[in-house]
């Protein structure tokens, strides 16, 4: 099916709404929110009737999961309620040692950063750098490392400047280095091409709800094979056990598979709805919608400078751009700029002090033209 007519089918938004906020919450394609109502459906007239087809449902999304991201297997994937998560069980997991460090940046957002500064009481420091007023941020990264550092913690966008980093460079040097590469891929998974192998990632994780386009409270987690078993787990319960069907068996271990760190009953709900928003990017192709979404920030940010009155947060590099752009506007009080764009229907986000827009695949240039508009009117 042609592109825009897909896009005509899966994205029927309200007259007049342009949703450039996929850096946040996204809304639903179409076949999620069916989905979601078949399975409603289905336990309202049935129950658990199917449990069985459920399990296959949750297995299916591993493999839709593992493919988006290039993990080796469908072992490596636990289904985990969100990023925070998924990121405490790295941070709280490791057996730390006083004196060690961890490397980030100056950028993160809070849950890429408080989980680690939580390990101070182990006599772990947390080292942030800042990427944005060096001419090589990913060696100053590499530069704040020594030969206490236990893990390098990054996002590979940041959520307020839609800063992009080298992920294959930095995972390169980790692994020299023999230092634990993880990266909260929240702001790439679902919009540019991930690969945890291409980068070396020890871990990586993202929630479903941003560019994966599906709901909140389910979130993928990768962790490498050599990498399970030596996380100390903190969480245990009936799903995280090798043989967990079998309710009847006194002895039990831990599951081999990432499926140890999800302790309890699954999210079947957000399972069929994050499974059918990842048909649809699998169905568009991930090359497809990468091109579209640096096409529509890179047309953003042209407009934006030419624009006397802006100040662009995000960077001007063609690669270090993703699909957020960030901006001020000089002597403009930014809150109120960003009530007078939400009430007439541009729905954008309020981040580092200005205006943060996010646009999908989906979104057309005459859509940004729209928002500029309303903006200079408003200004």
């Amino acid at each position: 099916m042609d592109i825009d007519n897909l896009i005509q089918i899966e994205f029927p938004q309200v007259s007049g709404l342009i949703y450039l906020n996929h850096a946040a919450v996204s809304p639903w394609p179409q076949r999620t929110a069916r989905a979601v109502r078949a399975f409603a459906e289905e336990n309202m007239t049935t129950g658990a009737k199917y449990y069985n087809n459920w399990v296959k449902k949750e297995a299916a999304l591993r493999r839709q999961l593992q493919k988006l991201i290039n993990a080796p297997s469908p072992d490596d994937i636990a289904l985990l309620k969100n990023t925070s998560e998924a990121l405490s069980v790295v941070a709280c997991g490791l057996d730390w040692q006083a004196g060690e460090n961890v490397v980030s940046t100056d950028q993160e957002f809070p849950s890429n950063r408080i989980v680690w500064q939580a390990q101070k009481r182990h006599g772990v420091e947390f080292r942030e750098v800042n990427i944005a007023e060096t001419p090589d941020p990913e060696e100053a990264l590499m530069a704040a490392c020594d030969s206490k550092t236990r893990v390098m913690t990054i996002s590979s966008v940041q959520y307020g400047t839609g800063f992009r980093l080298d992920l294959e460079r930095l995972g390169h040097f980790c692994h020299k280095n023999s230092i634990l590469y993880c990266v909260d891929a929240i702001q790439s998974i679902g919009a540019h091409q991930f690969d945890v192998q291409a980068i070396r990632a020890d871990f990586a994780m993202a929630d479903g709800h941003k560019w994966m386009l599906g709901p909140e409270g389910i979130a993928v987690f990768y962790c490498g094979a050599r990498l399970r078993e030596p996380l100390q787990l903190y969480e245990y319960g009936w799903h995280m056990v090798e043989d967990h069907m079998n309710f009847d068996a006194r002895e039990w271990q831990i599951a081999n598979s990432a499926r140890r760190f999800e302790c309890g009953s699954p999210n079947m709900l957000g399972i069929h709805a994050l499974s059918a928003s990842i048909s649809l990017i699998a169905e568009i192709g991930l090359e497809n919608i990468e091109r579209n979404i640096i096409n529509n920030t890179s047309y953003l940010i042209d407009k934006l400078k030419n624009i006397n009155a802006i100040q662009l947060l995000t960077p001007v590099e063609e690669k270090q751009r993703a699909g957020i752009v960030t901006f001020r506007v000089n002597g403009q009080d930014m809150a109120k700029l960003h009530r007078k764009l939400l009430e007439n229907n541009i729905i954008c986000a309020h981040r580092l002090g200005g205006i943060r827009l996010s646009p999908h695949f989906y979104n057309s240039h005459a859509q940004i033209d729209n928002t500029l508009e309303i903006l200079m009117s408003t200004i």
